[in-house]
């Protein structure tokens, strides 16, 4: 029977997965909660995953999977003998009979906007960062720094920004607008707070959970609220900047896209690619498929030349 691939694309929040054949053609798909065994640990970030890859898998059969890409946040986790066993043992339990790759996440992404071996990817989703690649390898890298040090114009950092904006508003005494009322409502559970009452409810829910106001400001941004408008134009300015640093020093490569935020939100895609345009005369700008599709098309390639 003809061979099949597997792709995912694993991420602090979500993991996703797809079966193709070697001519890129889906056959199946899934999703799972976060998957990146730094942030979860291994054991709950395996499960997460494998969850994604058997939903991918049902009603085909797994021994005929000939080749298997995962992008993720620090590939570099899998050299450790605990996360590498972890995610073995849920391999095995699916019945993969071929190894599953992991590469950074920024390659596939890359991977799923171009047939190109060179250019650079700019990937917003909860986190950001841009990449310079080469032949399928990163040579350069712009922010990506997390949370705490960077991912500047990211989910988090926007919904972050929402959060913030809220609580100066609600201390201000301001009359709430349609963001301040959307992001109360989602920390609370209420239609009215303090700003202590916000403030705690913010810092009872887990960090990362901020990324989860991004839509929020999305929506808002849409209906008119000046300051979602002013944080989403804010957050097209610093993936603009972290793009533009890491460009091919011959800049003849595309530049891809990618990432839920870039991917969904119109405002900053557009703020984006207005920016880029003006600051790189000329430059291909193209915007990416999920990334679970660039690594299967990065598997494809591997099984492909597997046969020649």
């Amino acid at each position: 029977m003809e061979p099949l691939v597997l792709g995912l694309d694993v991420g602090g929040t979500a993991s996703r997965a797809v079966v193709t054949d070697l001519d890129g053609a889906v056959l199946g798909s899934g999703a799972a909660g976060g998957g990146n065994p730094i942030t979860v640990g291994p054991e709950a970030a395996a499960a997460q995953v494998a969850a994604a890859a058997r939903s991918a898998l049902e009603n085909l059969d797994p021994a005929r999977v000939r080749s298997a890409v995962m992008g993720i946040a620090g590939a570099g986790d899998f050299g450790r003998s605990e996360t590498g066993a972890a995610f073995r043992s849920r391999w095995d339990e699916i019945g993969l009979g071929c190894e599953v790759a992991p590469v950074g996440d920024v390659v596939v992404a890359f991977a799923a906007g171009t047939d190109r071996p060179r250019g650079t990817v700019l990937i917003a989703g909860t986190g950001a960062v841009a990449a310079q690649i080469e032949g399928d390898r990163m040579t350069r890298v712009g922010d990506g720094l997390g949370w705490l040090l960077g991912d500047r114009g990211s989910g988090f950092w926007i919904g972050r920004s929402a959060a913030v904006a809220s609580a100066e508003a609600l201390q201000a005494g301001s009359v709430p607008g349609e963001l301040v009322n959307a992001v109360v409502q989602a920390a609370t559970g209420g239609e009215e707070a303090t700003p202590d009452e916000f403030a705690q409810a913010v810092y009872r829910n887990p960090i990362r959970s901020l990324a989860e106001l991004a839509p929020l400001v999305d929506r808002a941004a849409r209906s008119g609220d000046p300051l979602a408008a002013g944080i989403l134009d804010r957050a097209a300015e610093h993936l603009a900047e972290t793009a533009t640093s890491v460009p091919p020093s011959d800049r003849d490569g595309p530049i891809v896209l990618s990432g839920s935020v870039l991917r969904e939100c119109l405002p900053v895609r557009e703020g984006v690619r207005t920016r880029i345009a003006a600051l790189l005369p000329g430059a291909d700008i193209r915007v990416g498929g999920p990334g679970e599709l660039g690594a299967a098309r990065l598997a494809a390639r591997s099984a492909a030349s597997s046969r020649d």
